[in-house]
Formats: C-alpha cells, structure tokens, sequence
C-alpha cells in the first residue's frame, strides 16, 4: 500500500465523518480521527456520558448531540439540516466503527440520498483484531449479534455452518451461556476463540475446541467476540475402479483422449485419477 504523505495536513471538508473510536484502550485513536473530531462543529454519539471521557482525554470541546437506536430516526431531519448548512459533522460509537452493529446506517443512507458528503475515518476493529490473532482462515464472515428470537437464530446458524470461511460474532458476555448449546450442535468438529475485553485491562482469549466448550460458571463481564474456525475439508475414502468403471472405459478408449476419460470418470465416482489414469495406460499398451 502507498501511503499519502500529504493526507493529514488535506483540509477537513464539509460533511458527515464515520470517526472510528477505540475500543477499550484509549490509546488506541488516530491523529486524524481527534483532528477531525476537534474540527467538528457536531458530534453525534450514542452515550455521551461514554464519550465524553474520550473527548477530555484529547481536550475536544465540540458540541455532543445524542443519537442512539432510539432517537435516530427523530433525529435524522434535524442532522440532515445541519449538514446541509455546510456543517462538519461527527458521527462515534461507544467503541468501534458506528454503523457496524451500532446506529449509523439509517443516517449514513440518508445522506448517500440528499448527496451528502460521506466520509470514513478508520481505526480501531474488534473484528479485524479478533481474526488477527484466531490463527484462522482470513477469509471471513462478520455477522455481527446472534439473533434474539430463537426460530432465526436456528435457520442462520444453519446456513452459517455451510459456509467455508471463518466466522465473527458480537455477544454480550451474559449471554453467551445461551448461544453456547446452539454452537456446540452447527459447528462441531471446529475451533472457537472467545476474545473478551479486548485491549481493555482483563482482556482475555479463550481458545477451545467447540466439541469441548463448557458453560461459564464465572460471571463474565463486557462484550464479546467470537471467531469460529472454517469448516475442515475432510478428504472422502477414494473408491476402486469396478467392473462397471473398467467396462465404460474400454468402451471410450478409443473415442478420448486418456486425459478426458480420466476427468470424465473422476467427476462422476471419487476414484484417484492415478488409478483411472493408470488403468487407461494400460488398455493402451495392450491395443
């Protein structure tokens, strides 16, 4: 990747800026995200009891306008006028990239449709950490919250466990005893990491074997995220050429190539191409 030298002295234009905020650590924020944070003359946050501390911590004086799931529709008239009137607005989460399992989209789709200015200001992941250090498939799949309703958590984890890729969760640590039993029956045979508090001071990785996952006696504490691994690819048991096999190959012997009879026979019947291969080689040496 080539980074541009010039990029955080680029003037802050008019717009809605996505600020990633950390995640547990404070430390864990970019100098462009508290530059554009200071230049902002709104910023929108889901607690501002919570974002406040991070806004002392880096002496950020702008004006806080709650906006969480239960108020962003009410809001959304009121943010768009602001914004129309040439404003630099910031919307944050309590931790995380806002939009992502957090309120953000029904604003961020209404200024994708008045022509707004969108902008990312990236940082801090608890997906891309949790995958970073799950020794996993790096090609995944973030679902975000298990359902609530049991009937769609049933046919999602169904269809889930069919896809060949790692899987990311979001949970509250009360919980995860819940959701255990129904991961224990779509994803045996795999292994889980169970990242808790991460970057935080109790921060803590459990890895296990899903086969082997146990209720928590203790009472965890925070959000959580889980990363399944992919489904193992387990090889198939080869067959052996029948009498049916040898016969249908005698017949195409002289009509294929050994190559096209080879791969006609094996996507039909699990039998190693050395043996249908070999077995070719054969009736063409006694022809």
């Amino acid at each position: 990747m080539i980074i541009n030298s010039n990029s955080s002295t680029k003037e802050i234009k008019n717009g809605l800026y996505l600020v990633a905020t950390p995640i547990g650590n404070l430390g864990d924020i970019t100098f462009r995200a508290i530059e554009v944070l200071k230049k902002s003359e709104y910023i929108l946050c889901e607690d501002t009891r919570t974002s406040k501390n991070l806004l002392d911590r880096y002496e950020i004086k702008s004006k806080l306008i709650s906006n969480h799931k239960f108020n962003e529709k009410k809001n959304l008239s009121k943010i768009i006028e602001i914004l129309k009137n040439g404003s630099i607005v910031s919307l944050i989460s309590d931790a995380g990239t806002p939009s992502i399992s957090d309120p953000g989209s029904i604003l961020v789709n209404e200024c994708a449709k008045q022509g707004i200015e969108i902008i990312p200001i990236p940082g801090a992941s608890a997906v891309a950490s949790a995958v970073s250090i799950s020794g996993f498939s790096e090609k995944f799949l973030f679902y975000g919250f298990f359902p609530e309703k049991n009937k769609t958590l049933v046919e999602d984890l169904k269809i889930l466990s069919e896809i060949n890729c790692s899987l990311v969760f979001f949970i509250s640590a009360k919980k995860i005893n819940k959701i255990i039993p129904f991961i224990k029956k779509n994803f045996a045979g795999r292994k889980i990491v169970i990242c808790r508090e991460i970057s935080k001071l109790y921060e803590e990785f459990i890895r296990t074997d899903i086969d082997l996952l146990e209720h928590f006696d203790n009472n965890l504490k925070g959000e959580i995220t889980i990363v399944i691994s992919e489904p193992k690819n387990e090889k198939k048991t080869s067959q052996i050429l029948d009498e049916s096999d040898k016969r249908n190959i005698k017949r195409l012997i002289n009509k294929l190539s050994v190559k096209e009879i080879t791969n006609l026979i094996n996507e039909n019947k699990n039998i190693s191409k050395k043996d249908i291969y070999n077995y070719c080689l054969k009736l063409k040496n006694e022809i």
